[in-house]
């Protein structure tokens, strides 16, 4: 693409929280190889994590992919528990602006042979701030959407539906028994038969006009409008109808997913690139010798991602269940997984399934979902877990708990036949028996033939002539580089 001189500079910011760092890291490395010059933001509390994580010089060394930070304006932690949201929501809402404005201002002071002008912003979706700066500075911005299709539309429908008077806030568990979660909203373009539950879960806690998360989610999809293009993280054949009514609603929708996929097109041979990882705890990688050990098929990998938070009582019913069902497991129990209690696992527990089970902290997820031993994945369906776990060919138990993890969880149990969900008040005995079928029964058997034509047609999408592919030539020739102007 010429000299350095002449190279694009694309800057990246992630929203910082581990699900959003997953995917931008992926296509900011995408967009590397494809010759542009890369600054990536973390904020200083993940940068750290980061650091601790992959050692202090596993982020160094490349004069073409550089990091910079920005504060988070939150109180200082050295804590390596997962930040709270509505507070993250809440300062990036007030501070980032100005933050990211200077640094893009001494990015461009900065100019030299080695670090070219800035040319482009890819931002996550909810750092809505970006748009302002990109119009300032005359350049184009794209907005990477994390999670699905489908969990977009609801997101993108959120003031029509707080206004419609169909939400109620909930005054206790009620709700949840009367039939009201039930509720069927039929004028959502692209989204047949969807139910009040299977919406973003801010519905049911942002109707305070207040409300923090309310006025970030408002903020951020109005604000849509005025960026370039819109990636997600998606593939065509998987969620057209949800992408073609995204269409009407903001400027130009591509499907660039998997993105995981996409990047293992990419020949590795840059280590340095290749040493270069997003995962903010440290990875426990002797998982992957114990699973070696295993028949395949025989292992659930149960993982409830970097954020979910269980109570006691829920883990002790999760554990029993898995104790019960008498089938070998790899859980990963982060940091801070549990509320308020040191006590994470019982020890009887640890006991009964020590020849059969192992835990960890942390672990290579798309390796451990991709190795054959295992058999199915118990999830809290965050979009980076459901489609690493499409793409593995792996099917779901479904424990969604926040945010558009309750969307994706509808569409892989009822439209792509992947997935089981389990009960929100879960019970051992009801984990017990679905661990069971989908690890035996003829229900995961069927499953298991949905996740491998799934896992198929992802990766024709990723191909040389994929739509994902071609989406990504455009979005770089035509929107990045306005070669077509």
């Amino acid at each position: 693409m010429g000299s350095m001189e002449e190279k694009p500079h694309a800057v990246c910011i992630p929203y910082p929280a581990q699900g959003h760092v997953n995917p931008m890291l992926k296509l900011a490395k995408v967009l590397h190889h494809r010759g542009f010059h890369i600054t990536f933001i973390n904020t200083e509390f993940n940068h750290r994590l980061l650091l601790k994580a992959r050692g202090p010089d596993s982020l160094d060394g490349l004069p073409d992919f550089r990091f910079e930070t920005i504060p988070d304006g939150l109180p200082p932690s050295d804590t390596d528990v997962t930040q709270d949201i509505p507070s993250l929501c809440d300062s990036i809402a007030k501070n980032f602006l100005v933050l990211f404005r200077n640094l893009l201002a001494k990015l461009n002071n900065t100019v030299s042979s080695n670090v070219p002008p800035v040319s482009c912003i890819v931002s996550d979706f909810c750092m809505h701030f970006t748009n302002n700066v990109a119009e300032e500075l005359g350049i184009p911005v794209i907005l990477l959407w994390a999670a699905s299709a489908y969990a977009f539309l609801g997101f993108a429908h959120t003031r029509r539906l707080v206004e419609s008077g169909l939400l109620i806030p909930p005054k206790d568990e009620s709700h949840l028994l009367n039939g009201y979660m039930d509720t069927t909203i039929d004028w959502i373009p692209g989204m047949k038969n969807i139910r009040i539950k299977d919406l973003h879960s801010f519905l049911l806690t942002s109707l305070d006009p207040k409300d923090i998360m309310l006025n970030f989610i408002l903020e951020m999809v109005e604000k849509a409008s005025k960026a370039s293009a819109i990636v997600v993280n998606t593939f065509d054949a998987l969620e057209h109808e949800g992408l073609d009514a995204l269409s009407s609603l903001f400027p130009p929708i591509y499907s660039i997913g998997p993105l995981h996929l996409l990047l293992n097109q990419i020949p590795q041979n840059n280590s340095k690139l290749n040493n270069i990882d997003s995962n903010l705890w440290k990875d426990e990688t002797d998982c992957l010798e114990w699973l070696n050990s295993k028949e395949p098929n025989s292992v659930i990998y149960v993982n409830f991602g970097s954020i979910t938070v269980l109570t006691l009582p829920q883990m002790i019913e999760f554990a029993s269940g898995l104790t019960n069902s008498k089938k070998a497991f790899l859980w990963v129990i982060r940091p801070g997984m549990v509320k308020g209690d040191s006590v994470i696992v019982p020890h009887e527990f640890l006991g009964e399934t020590k020849d059969r089970g192992i835990v960890v902290s942390w672990c290579p997820q798309e390796h451990v979902l991709s190795h054959p031993s295992i058999g199915g994945f118990l999830t809290h369906c965050g979009w980076n877990s459901m489609i690493e776990s499409m793409c593995a060919g792996v099917p779901m138990l479904c424990w969604p708990f926040f945010a558009d993890q309750q969307t994706n969880c509808r569409f892989a149990c009822v439209e792509w036949g992947i997935g089981m969900e389990i009960d929100s008040n879960v019970k051992s005995d009801e984990v017990e028996k679905l661990v069971r079928e989908l690890m035996e029964g003829e229900k995961g058997k069927e499953m298991k033939k949905h996740a491998m034509k799934w896992k198929k047609m992802a990766e024709k999408t990723v191909g040389i002539d994929g739509s994902s592919n071609l989406n990504l030539d455009k979005v770089v020739k035509e929107v990045l580089l306005q070669l077509n102007l």
